[in-house]
């Protein structure tokens, strides 16, 4: 009659995490390996029956003999100081590359800036280089004739 009533009982997740000592996404695997998949009933909330609960407690010590838990202390110890290191790694590799970028908006300004005006001096130099071209043009019109004076000399189309 008690084996009979222990059949027909029903467990929470939260019961169930107890007695495996294990966290939803172990048990989801737990359940993958034993072929279980959980019921829910008319309320919509989920559960388990007692022989699923057996079945998993039998797949968890094959895969965890004889292990209470599923780190020893000293083992979650290193994991745990493992991961600080890597987090304090991770903010100081971001800092320094924070510093360092910090100036690069202002030094790609100032970049742009330097090309606009070397393309405005430059334009400059080729309207001065016309101009130049001009004026000598102009001034191979005069002649000298002595006494320092300077005579224009008519320029014809062909010339």
């Amino acid at each position: 009659m008690l084996e009979q009533n222990l059949k027909e009982r029903t467990l929470t997740p939260q019961e169930v995490r107890n007695i495996l000592k294990a966290d939803n996404r172990e048990i989801l695997e737990l359940c993958k390996r034993a072929s279980i998949a959980p019921k829910k009933n008319e309320k919509g909330q989920t559960y388990f029956s007692y022989e699923e609960v057996k079945n998993l407690r039998k797949v968890q010590a094959l895969k965890y003999p004889a292990a209470p838990e599923k780190y020893p202390s000293a083992v979650k110890n290193i994991l745990n100081s493992l991961k600080e290191m890597e987090e304090h790694l991770s903010d100081r590799i971001s800092k320094v590359i924070d510093e360092k970028l910090e100036g690069m908006d202002e030094v790609v300004v100032e970049l742009i800036r330097c090309k606009t005006d070397n393309e405005t001096l430059r334009q400059k130099v080729i309207d001065l280089n016309k101009e130049i071209y001009q004026l000598k043009n102009s001034l191979n019109c005069y002649k000298p004739v002595g006494l320092g004076l300077y005579r224009k000399k008519e320029k014809h189309m062909w010339e």
